[in-house]
């Protein structure tokens, strides 16, 4: 399995241009060395849209799905500083979801990354895993691609959290997520085109909650880096 641990923390929003660098300094500078500093974060990585939008797609990969409802993440979720208080408000479209690893092939972080949302068509979820398990093995070895990704949203038993509460309490949940990881965005664009279209997808056993979106790497981070 090559995503560093079992279970994922994967989030997709927008901000306004004006706010833009501030968020980018206080997620770079503050909370990624917050985050990274609880047991069982392992990596922090922060993409924008590829097309110079508003987007931005974060992942956090982590020990296992328990850390998602650990008690010094609660503890943080529940105390957030000053300057998290601030820019909290200012997560425009979140989706937020709390992930299982389901598979794993080839490298995650690249130049550029491919992100789709989508669910298993009813009774099919059992075909998805599979074409999808079979998609990545040969996927990560295509050129310009060097890794697919599989997530699955699993939402740990906890109340909603003051983060939430600052955010609004309107974080959406993503159901499945494909993640695919490359240093060429045109053969990432392609092949999101060629085996990720709609039509692609319903072969697989899904059907598509978001169109393939695309974003470039802006930074990444391991505990050492920033503890």
């Amino acid at each position: 399995m090559s995503m560093l641990g079992k279970a994922a923390l994967a989030m997709w929003w927008d901000v306004s241009p004006e706010v833009r660098e501030e968020l980018e300094h206080w997620h770079a500078h503050e909370h990624v060395a917050e985050r990274l500093s609880i047991e069982g974060f392992l990596r922090s990585s922060r993409w924008t849209d590829a097309s110079a939008g508003e987007g931005f797609f974060v992942m956090y990969e982590l020990r296992d799905h328990a850390v998602l409802a650990s008690e010094p993440y609660v503890a943080r979720l529940n105390a957030p500083t000053p300057w998290s208080t601030k820019m909290m408000p200012m997560h425009r479209n979140m989706v937020r979801t709390q992930c299982e690893v389901v598979h794993s092939h080839g490298a995650v972080t690249a130049r550029h990354v491919l992100t789709i949302r989508c669910s298993p068509l009813e009774g099919l979820q059992d075909k998805l895993n599979t074409k999808l398990g079979e998609l990545g093995e040969s996927a990560s070895q295509l050129p310009g691609i060097v890794g697919l990704h599989v997530l699955r949203h699993q939402a740990p038993a906890m109340a909603a959290t003051t983060e939430q509460k600052i955010r609004g309490n309107a974080d959406r949940a993503a159901d499945w997520i494909i993640v695919v990881s490359g240093y060429d965005l045109d053969a990432l664009q392609q092949f999101g085109d060629e085996k990720l279209s709609n039509a692609q997808l319903e072969a697989l056993g899904a059907v598509a909650e978001t169109q393939c979106q695309s974003f470039t790497l802006a930074y990444t981070a391991i505990p050492p880096d920033v503890v």
